[in-house]
């Protein structure tokens, strides 16, 4: 059995890996191995992104490492009274409750698997629940705040336009920092005022974009973009070094730098903007369905957590202009 030493190893080989089923044996893998079939598997017949990839992959070490602990070697031995124990131990860790559900879900989607390939014969992880998590309500920024951060790229500069373009598009399409920094000059259509958006899943969604966006990638791309290119050749729209695209450190950096340059105290991040898409769309008028499918998510529950700012926003509406708020 193929045994993949390290995460890089198994997503550049995932292709040479089938999944296959096959009945309980009195000789199972170790762990490893199963860890790193599991991942193959999301790989190869998920289709999930590297950063989800890499999530389990911690998680799941994680849990190979406390197994270890507790001298099990065998997946087969692992019960629901270990599974809680875990629970437990990443409690007594520090580890808050949305990071400890996000553990329990990775072993859930383990265990699955293992039980679908007949490497055990019941999931102990089927009747756990998940750890009670708060309600944590996005951080938005407001109309005026969005504009001063539009605002705030040197537009002299080569790099300056190319920041001022990707800042345009994150918010007027609601991009994650991961489609925003991949997307290819092949998935922009400025003439018809879209973009074309490979998100979670290779799923793959189209979004509308305003005007100003698309007046400002049409600028960058025709003055700023040759330039910073240079003699390199590339498929992606924003491009840094050698016509690779920015590391999502990069533009965390940079909107970290334009924030404080035009005076905002926020914490921001580039999901920031993304969170302030939806809520704007929703205060201006927008059914959330809609918004749903622009942010791409797959169960709308995900996106009624803005409805949560809009109801904010019009509360803040009442008590300001009602005769009795």
């Amino acid at each position: 059995m193929l045994l993949f030493s390290n995460l890089s190893n198994l997503i550049m080989g995932s292709q040479s890996v089938i999944f296959n089923r096959r009945p309980v044996s009195n000789i199972m893998p170790p762990i490893e191995n199963l860890i790193d079939l599991y991942l193959n598997y999301l790989i190869t017949e998920k289709g999930l992104s590297q950063n989800t990839i890499e999530s389990y992959h911690r998680d799941l070490v994680r849990f190979k490492a406390y197994l270890k602990s507790c001298k099990v070697d065998r997946m087969s031995a692992v019960d629901n009274t270990l599974i809680l124990k875990y629970v437990i131990a990443l409690r007594n860790d520090g580890l808050a409750p949305k990071s400890r559900a996000r553990h329990l879900v990775s072993l859930r989607g383990f265990f699955r698997y293992l039980l679908n390939t007949k490497e055990i014969d019941s999931d102990p992880t089927r009747t756990i629940a998940l750890p009670k998590t708060t309600l944590k309500l996005p951080d938005v920024l407001t109309v005026d705040e969005v504009q001063r951060l539009l605002n705030a790229p040197n537009f002299s500069r080569p790099a300056g336009m190319r920041n001022a373009a990707m800042l345009e598009t994150i918010y007027a399409a609601g991009l994650r920092v991961s489609e925003l920094i991949h997307l290819k000059m092949g998935n922009v259509n400025l003439e018809a005022g879209f973009v074309r958006v490979l998100g979670k899943g290779a799923k793959e969604r189209i979004v509308p974009i305003g005007s100003h966006a698309r007046d400002r990638i049409d600028q960058y791309a025709s003055t700023a973009r040759p330039l910073l290119l240079k003699s390199h050749v590339s498929e992606y729209l924003f491009v840094a070094r050698a016509g690779k695209p920015m590391t999502r450190q990069g533009f965390w950096k940079l909107l970290k730098s334009y924030a404080r340059s035009c005076g905002l105290i926020k914490e921001i991040t580039p999901h920031s903007l993304r969170h302030s898409f939806a809520s704007h769309l929703l205060e201006g008028g927008a059914d959330l369905r809609s918004v749903q499918i622009m942010l791409g998510h797959t169960d709308i529950s995900t996106t009624q957590i803005y409805t949560h700012v809009t109801q904010d926003h019009l509360i803040r509406i009442h008590r300001r202009y009602h005769p009795r708020g």
